[in-house]
């Protein structure tokens, strides 16, 4: 007895669908995806003109319930990554800014700001050696972020101008981000 190629394609696409369906390997699938995804698509870095900052009033905390003054980024290049560690679009793109941040940290401000709670951020971080710290808004996000997908990223130059605002997986460990950075730090 002898099995048609569609028969064997039928059972192809109903392995791929399983395998998607399944809670234990559909998450890493997805990241797997985006992270390819992310190496293809750039970043937009901002010509026209840009939007600025209304304000820096805005509270973060920190998992030791420190709070973050965003008016102390005030006058400063900072890097806001809206994420979390459920979403496979975040998951994919944080390699990347590890290692952007692994070279900038003491040159920007970086935030890293997710609703999770720190019961899961900080098993998150610790599984994928990321070392940078994680906040939760101590109070709601300004209106100006408008947070309605994650990841969602903002760089913002010393004048408090947007200079890239990316929703989706993007690779911030690339060229032209690293040009944009130090282009901001001159």
């Amino acid at each position: 007895m002898s099995i048609s190629k569609k028969t064997i394609g039928n059972i192809i696409f109903l392995v791929v669908i399983a395998v998607l369906i399944i809670p234990q390997t559909r998450q890493p699938i997805q990241v797997l995806m985006h992270k390819a995804l992310a190496f293809v698509k750039p970043v937009t870095v901002r010509t026209e003109k840009l939007a600025k900052l209304p304000n820096y009033n805005w509270k973060l905390a920190d998992e030791n319930n420190a709070v973050f003054d965003f008016e102390e980024a005030k006058g400063q290049v900072v890097l806001i990554n809206f994420w979390a560690t459920w979403c496979p679009p975040c998951i994919a793109e944080m390699p990347s800014m590890q290692k952007l941040y692994d070279d900038y940290q003491n040159k920007i401000v970086f935030l890293f700001v997710t609703n999770d709670p720190f019961s899961a951020i900080d098993p998150f971080l610790t599984k994928h050696n990321y070392t940078f710290e994680a906040y939760r808004p101590a109070e709601d996000y300004p209106e100006f972020f408008n947070i309605s997908t994650i990841p969602r990223t903002f760089l913002i130059d010393k004048d408090g101008n947007v200079v890239i605002d990316e929703n989706g997986a993007a690779n911030w460990n690339s060229n032209s981000i690293r040009k944009t950075i130090d282009g901001l730090l001159e």
